[in-house]
């Protein structure tokens, strides 16, 4: 059984999962791969202790401030996925990270010579865990904005909201950087 709530952000709402004492799942609304995770048994609980501190910690992340650890996460996945999970979460807030990097990062961990950065970039793609896994962190080797489940102009939005130089970094052909700040930006539409 998972348990729901909604959570607005600046950005647009969030839906976030949890077995009851973790975060299993916080999406955009209507991003790729939304609800991938959740049991088809679930329930409404806003007043859920993990969602009041997921809350909170959202609330400082949307401040502009650095919000420190997150609340605790357990996502569901294949022994790579988790890996790449537990790597972005090591990605310190306002930095970023290339795909190769990453991969490097989860080869080390896990003993092996190399992964490629297509397979880490489908690991990342489906992180069930939107900014607290900041997945969002993840650049191309070129310093492109490639690939994020919840738009390429969301994943511009969170670094610049975290104080990232996003004018140095390059957007797919059609995106556009943000031009507010994320308390300004216009809702994410979604279902």
């Amino acid at each position: 059984m998972h348990y729901v709530t909604r959570i607005e952000t600046p950005l647009g709402r969030l839906v976030a999962a949890s077995d009851g004492v973790a975060v299993v799942g916080l999406w955009f609304e209507g991003q790729a791969h939304f609800g991938a995770t959740l049991d088809e048994a679930r329930e409404r609980a806003d007043g859920l202790p993990v969602f009041e501190d997921l809350r909170r910690w959202l609330n400082t992340y949307f401040e502009g401030r650095d919000p420190g650890p997150h609340p605790a996460c357990s996502p569901e996945g294949t022994t790579f996925r988790l890996a790449v999970w537990r790597e972005l979460a090591k990605v310190p807030y306002g930095t970023t990270v290339t795909y190769g990097e990453l991969g490097r990062r989860v080869a080390h961990e896990l003993g092996r010579g190399s992964w490629s950065a297509r397979a880490v970039g489908g690991a990342v793609g489906h992180n069930p865990i939107s900014i607290l896994l900041p997945c969002h962190r993840v650049v191309g080797a070129d310093g492109s904005l490639t690939g994020y489940a919840g738009g390429i102009e969301t994943k511009a939005a969170l670094l610049a909201l975290e104080g990232v130089d996003v004018g140095g970094l390059r957007l797919p052909r059609g995106s556009a950087l943000p031009t507010s700040t994320p308390s300004t930006a216009p809702a994410h539409r979604g279902l």
